[in-house]
C-alpha cells in the first residue's frame, strides 16, 4: 500500500514538473575544443560599478559577432562613465572577482563554460544582488547540463531559430513594455532583420516582465518547429533572488551592434541591471 502511494506521488510530481527539452541539433563545425578555465585573469584597478563582459565559447562561435558586440558594449559602458573588463576566461566567476562588478554581460557565450565552483559563484552573486545582461547566444546556447541556467535564470529553453534558406528575415517586434530603460527609446513597432529565436515556453514567475514580443505574421517561422504562436517573447527581464536578469535574443550579425536603436537597448539594459535606473527586483 505504501509502495503504491509512493509511486502515485512520484507520477504526479513528474507530471507537474516541466519535462526537460532536448537541445536542437547543432552544427559542430564552428565549435572549438572544450577548454575549462581554472586560473582567473589578472584584473586591473576598477572603480565601483564596473561591468564585466564574458564572451567565452565552448560551443558555437561567430567570429565576427563577438568582437563587434564586445567593442560596442565597451563604448556604451565607457559612455556611461563606468569601467569595463572584457575577458574570455570563465575562471573570473569566483566570489573575490565578481564582487568587483555590478553588472556581468554574457555576450553569446555557448556550451559548458563553468565548472561547479564557478556556477555556484555566479549563481550566488546574482542572488545576492548582481545584475546580468544576456545577449543573443547567451540565451540560445546555454550549458544544457546546468538546468538552473535555462529554467531559472532565463525562464525558458531555447528550441531553435529560423533556418536556411530563411535564416535572416525582416520581422516586426512589438515593444509592449516601455517602462524599462532598455525599451524606453524603442518604437512601438520595431522592424529589423534578424535570426529569430524561439523557446519552449513563455517565461513566467520570478517577477518576469516581457518587454517585447515577436509578430510571427511579419516573417516566416521556418522550420515549422520554431513557430511559437502568440505571444512570442523576444526581450524580457527576471528577478533572481535580489538580482536582476535582462535577456535579449537579438544581435546575431556583427553589424547589428552599430544600429543606434540596438545600442540604446543595450545601454538601457546595463543601466537597469546596475540599478542605476528602472524598477523591479
Amino acid at each position: 500500500m505504501m509502495l503504491r502511494a509512493a509511486l502515485a506521488f512520484a507520477i504526479a510530481l513528474q507530471a507537474a514538473s516541466p519535462a526537460p527539452v532536448a537541445p536542437p541539433p547543432r552544427d559542430p563545425r564552428n565549435w572549438p575544443a572544450p577548454v575549462m578555465d581554472t586560473v582567473p585573469p589578472a584584473i586591473p584597478a576598477l572603480r565601483k560599478g564596473a561591468v564585466l563582459v564574458l564572451s567565452k565559447t565552448n560551443g558555437f562561435r561567430d567570429p565576427d559577432q563577438i568582437p563587434a558586440a564586445n567593442k560596442a558594449v565597451g563604448e556604451i559602458v565607457r559612455g556611461l562613465g563606468r569601467d569595463i573588463f572584457v575577458t574570455e576566461n570563465a575562471a573570473v566567476m569566483n566570489p573575490r572577482d565578481l564582487a568587483r562588478f555590478s553588472v556581468v554581460v554574457l555576450n553569446s557565450t555557448s556550451g559548458t563554460i563553468f565548472d561547479d565552483k564557478q556556477r555556484a559563484a555566479f549563481k550566488s552573486w546574482i542572488e545576492q544582488g548582481g545584475g546580468v545582461v544576456l545577449l543573443h547566444g547567451a540565451g540560445g546556447d546555454p550549458s544544457y547540463d546546468w538546468a538552473w541556467y535555462p529554467h531559472v535564470l532565463i525562464g525558458a529553453q531555447f528550441i531553435g531559430h529560423t533556418g536556411r534558406p530563411k535564416q535572416f528575415q525582416q520581422g516586426t517586434i512589438d515593444v509592449i513594455d516601455r517602462g524599462n530603460p532598455a525599451t524606453r527609446d524603442l518604437p512601438a513597432k520595431w522592424v529589423r532583420t534578424e535570426e529569430w529565436y524561439s523557446f519552449d515556453r513563455v517565461p513566467t514567475g520570478y517577477g518576469t516582465h516581457i518587454l517585447a514580443t515577436l509578430d510571427e505574421t511579419s516573417y516566416e517561422p521556418f522550420p515549422e518547429r520554431v513557430r511559437m504562436g502568440s505571444p512570442h517573447p523576444i526581450i524580457w527581464t527576471r528577478c533572481i533572488g535580489k538580482g536582476r536578469m535582462f535577456f535579449s535574443a537579438l544581435g546575431h550579425k556583427a553589424e547589428t551592434y552599430s544600429e543606434p536603436l540596438h545600442q540604446k537597448m543595450i545601454s538601457g539594459a546595463i543601466r537597469w541591471a546596475a540599478r542605476a535606473e528602472g524598477t523591479g527586483c
